[in-house]
This record gives C-alpha cells, sequence and structure tokens, in this order.
C-alpha cells in the first residue's frame, strides 16, 4: 500500500519545508512512457470468477476484465461489446447475436461456444451461482438450475463460431441490459476445464475485455493490464490499474488528496460539504440506481413472521433524519423499493401505505403494534442488527438502533467485514441485515426480481407471496410496456404491504475522481469501464 514519503524530522528545517516534505507521495512506479491508474474500490473481492460473483466491489474488477455480448457505454447504457448487432422474431423470444473477431487475452478466439459454456456454468448446480436466477429467462435455465434438465437443456446454442441463439420464456426487451451483467459472460473453456475453479488465479486466468489480470497480492491490491488481444486496444489509454480495498473511507479521501489514488468509488456522506470546500470538483454524487434497506430474517426468527413487527419496526425509522442530518450528501428518504431513477416504470412509485403519518404519530403507532404482538416493557422485542463494517453503515446503524430503542427494542449491533457479512446473509446467519442493492440492469424487475420465492440467497429476508410472484410472471407475459410497468407497480405494492423489507433511503452515488481523470462521465447505474479513462499529466 502507497505510504507518504519520510519527512526529515530536524528543527533547523523550516515549517514550510517540513509540511512539503510530508506532502510529497509514494505511488508505485509506474514504466515510462506508460499511464497508470490507482483505484481505490472499497473491499477485497472475494472472487474475479464471473459465474460465482456477487459484490458490486468485485463487478467492477470484473467488468474490466471480462466482456459479455453488449457492455456498458461511458453513461451506464447497454452498447454492442462481443456482438456486434442482434435480431429478435416477432414475438420476443428467440434472440440471435452475431459476434465480433475477438480473442482471449492467450490469443485463442472468443466463440459463440464459450457463451454457451458461460451460460451453463452460471446455472450449473455444481457452481452454486448467487445470481443463477437472472437467467431462469432462458429456456429451461430453472429447471438445469434446479438439477430437474441437464445443461444440454438450456436455450443457448452456438449456430457457428460467431453466432450465439438465445430462446427465452417470455419476452425481455430488457436483455440488452442484463447481456451485460457479468452472470451473462462467456468463460473460456479451455482454461476452465483445465484449471477447474482455479482458473482465476493470476498467471491462469484469461480474458476478453480491455485489461488482463496481472498479479492479486490479498489485502494489498489486485493489478491488470492492458490486454494487446482486446479488439479495441487501441482506444484504451490506461496500461495499468491497481485496485485497492479501501474500507476506511476517511483514510481512502486523505489518499485521494495526497495523489496516492486517482478515484475512490465512496466517501463518507457526511463529509460532503467539507469535502466541496477542501477538494473542489472531486466529489462527485447523483441518485444512484439503488436501494438501502433492511431485510428481516423471517425464516428462522419467529417474531420477523409477524407482519405487525415488521411494520412496526419499519414505521420506527426516521428516514428524514437519517438521510438530511446524517447523511446529507443527496439521499433520498425511501418508502418504496424500486428507486425512482429506473427506466420502464410507472411515474408515480407504489409506497408504504403509512407513509404519510407525522414520525411522532408513526412512533405512538409502533409501540400499539409491538404490544400487540407480545413485546412490552416488561418483555422488550431483543433482536441483533448484523452489518458491514464500514463507517457510513455504522453511523446509520447507530440511529436505527436509537429509533427501535426509542419504542422499546433491546437492539444490538454486530459488525463484520464486509464479505463476511454477505455471507452471514447468505447463510441467513443473521437476524436483522443491512444492505444496499444496485440495480444490476436499468428495470424495475432487477429490484423486484430480487423478492420472488425462487430467487434464493440473494432474497435474504426469504420473502414469499404467490400472489407477488403471480404478478411478475403476467408482467413478463405483457407485451404492452405501459401495462406491464402497471403490473409491476401492482407487485412492488403487494410487497410492500406485506412490508417484505424495510427500505431506507435512495442511494446516491459517492465518487472521488481527481480532476486529472479524463473520460469519466457520471451516471445512476454508477457503471464505469476503464477502458474509458486516461490520466492527464
Amino acid at each position: 500500500m502507497p505510504r507518504l514519503r519520510p519527512a526529515l524530522l530536524a528543527t533547523v528545517i523550516p515549517a514550510l519545508l517540513l509540511g512539503a516534505c510530508q506532502d510529497k507521495v509514494r505511488r508505485p512506479a509506474c514504466p515510462a512512457g506508460q499511464v497508470c491508474l490507482e483505484y481505490g474500490n472499497n473491499t477485497e473481492p472475494a472472487t474475479l470468477d464471473p459465474q460465482k460473483s456477487n459484490l458490486v466491489d468485485e463487478a467492477s474488477v470484473i467488468g474490466d476484465l471480462m466482456m459479455g455480448l453488449t457492455t456498458d457505454a461511458p453513461d451506464g447504457t447497454p452498447v454492442p461489446g462481443m456482438a456486434t448487432h442482434w435480431e429478435t422474431t416477432a414475438d420476443g423470444l428467440v434472440w440471435t447475436f452475431h459476434l465480433r473477431e475477438a480473442k482471449w487475452s492467450d490469443g485463442r478466439p472468443v466463440t459463440a461456444d464459450d457463451f454457451v459454456f458461460g451460460l451453463r456454468r452460471t446455472l450449473d448446480p455444481k457452481t452454486a451461482s448467487i445470481y443463477a436466477y437472472l437467467l431462469y429467462v432462458i429456456e429451461n435455465g430453472q429447471a438445469v438450475n434446479e438439477g430437474k434438465a441437464p445443461l444440454e437443456a438450456l436455450g443457448v446454442r452456438a449456430l457457428d463460431p460467431r453466432t450465439l441463439q438465445i430462446r427465452l420464456i417470455h419476452p425481455a426487451p430488457y436483455l440488452p441490459e442484463i447481456a451485460k451483467h457479468q452472470s451473462f459472460f462467456p468463460a473460456p473453456r479451455h482454461v476452465v476445464e483445465k484449471y477447474g475453479d482455479g482458473w482465476v488465479q493470476p498467471g491462469r486466468y484469461v480474458s476478453n475485455g480491455a485489461f488482463k489480470l496481472a498479479a492479486w497480492r490479498l489485502g494489498d491490491r489486485v493489478t491488470v493490464v492492458k490486454n494487446p488481444h482486446f479488439y479495441d486496444a487501441a482506444n484504451v489509454c490506461l496500461d495499468r490499474i491497481n485496485y485497492y480495498p479501501t474500507p476506511d473511507v476517511v483514510s481512502a479521501e486523505r489518499r485521494v488528496a495526497r495523489g496516492e489514488l486517482d478515484l475512490n468509488t465512496r466517501f463518507q456522506s457526511n463529509r460532503y460539504r467539507r469535502l466541496q470546500k477542501t477538494m473542489p470538483g472531486v466529489a462527485h454524487t447523483g441518485l444512484s440506481l439503488a436501494t438501502g434497506y433492511l431485510a428481516f430474517n423471517t425464516r428462522d426468527v419467529k417474531a420477523f413472521q409477524d407482519i405487525r413487527v415488521r411494520r412496526a419496526l419499519s414505521m420506527a425509522l426516521d428516514r428524514e433524519f437519517i438521510t438530511g442530518k446524517l447523511m446529507g450528501a443527496g439521499q433520498q428518504p425511501a418508502y418504496s423499493f424500486v428507486p425512482p431513477t429506473t427506466a420502464n416504470y410507472v411515474k408515480v412509485l407504489p409506497k408504504l401505505r403509512w407513509a404519510g403519518m407525522s414520525y411522532a404519530a408513526r412512533q405512538t403507532e409502533a409501540k400499539r403494534l409491538l404490544a400487540e404482538a407480545g413485546f412490552t416493557a416488561r418483555r422488550p422485542l431483543k433482536i441483533t442488527i448484523t452489518t458491514p463494517n464500514n463507517t457510513d453503515t455504522l453511523l446509520l446503524m447507530e440511529a436505527i438502533q436509537a429509533d427501535w430503542r426509542a419504542v422499546g427494542v433491546d437492539v444490538s449491533i454486530s459488525q463484520a467485514e464486509s464479505g463476511v457479512a454477505f455471507a452471514a446473509y447468505r447463510n441467513r446467519d443473521f437476524e436483522v441485515g443491512s444492505m444496499s442493492w444496485y440495480g444490476d440492469f436499468n428495470d424495475p424487475v432487477t429490484f423486484l426480481g430480487l423478492l420472488k420465492s425462487d430467487t434464493g440467497a440473494q432474497n435474504y429476508g426469504d420473502y414469499k407471496n404467490p400472489a407477488y410472484d403471480a404478478l411478475l410472471a403476467q408482467a413478463d407475459a405483457e407485451p404492452d410496456a405501459a401495462r406491464r410497468a402497471e403490473i409491476l407497480a401492482q407487485a412492488e405494492q403487494r410487497m410492500l404491504d406485506d412490508e417484505g423489507v424495510a427500505p431506507l433511503y435512495f442511494v446516491v452515488n459517492r465518487n472521488l475522481v481527481s480532476r486529472r481523470i479524463t473520460g469519466w462521465k457520471d451516471n445512476a447505474p454508477n457503471f464505469h469501464r476503464a477502458r474509458y479513462l486516461c490520466l492527464k499529466n
């Protein structure tokens, strides 16, 4: 990890000179004539395997190494990636993608068979991909993932080395959006079959994107370098990127200020006003395609199986204080789950039925509901919030703890490193979990599909309602876009009426971007592929 150059601690050195020495920074040496980016990426990746990854910070690296049929433009919208163009049948069920001439980083051609292999690998039960449900839109996808059909039954096939056909179970006009996601990425069959899951190690990793994996030092950095076999390598400015885990966002902020990092993909919300003064033009914000929320473990915690308890806890949250006073970077109180930045949705969002009540009235009602459910001052509800250990989240959890204590709930907080916390969520080893859901593609389904009964691990609270599932299925089969949006809104309202999750706030993207960086474009999904970036001297 880069550190400051040691300053000469001699009393004879003028204070100004001493300060200048302390301001000098040590960046990793960049070879002469090359351009090197130092990238703060919040957390250590658990994996760089596209078919197994889960977290946003993993996707940031994987998205620079690998490329799907489509990819992200600088503004986050889908543009041709490995596919140059595609067409669909009139009923929207069969898509044919035509692949460009492209190579893996070892020089082998990227073929349609690599996409077939990658899609089958995502759905293979042995892979245990947490994102397998995204591929249920493909014919026999769910049956394959549940072990009820062979991999060969999946509705994908290579018509020839550069033509891929995908057959769907219902129309999905958002397929170019979802095809950007890592779960749809190809996999280098010739490498995966040779090394198995060990193919992702440096020296073995083969990629088809703008960069290739050079090194991975756990706890320190992931290093990638330009892939000379990338089809558009001539227009990639950066020669090397170091991705650093930066869970301490205040420390990362200082490293950006000193020039040790060129960007960091998060900063502490309540420091936004200060950053506008100390580093003008560096702190970038904007409403995200994401929602912060709480999940209640309804599978294992009996109290949470009672809607009165879930409603009381949600009502007791002072969202206006949390967003306006505690965070202060432009976050908005959330009384719905799908954020207002989402495409293909209704203009007036569904909302929690009690959203119009004053906070004082909500507190009174929350106490009444808890008492009705059997939790009183003599027998208080006792719960633990499991949360990632970043600074922003700790402040948020302390505010929630205070809100719930105000209505008589005995609350404790259990912190863990992000990967450990999300492993606990996936394994249902928690009572209340705090998380943010960042849309995998810009459509309401990326949020609402999270809470389907068959979604699996990422439906952390195990919300289940057959009527909700039926509405989502009805929306899938609806060809009219406006009618589809209305049906999806009905589904969201049903989930909100069930208190399926407790939405907290609509997330704001918070990036620190050096003024030396060019090619950066703020966008709601917060996708920023490094192939578009460069550094000014």
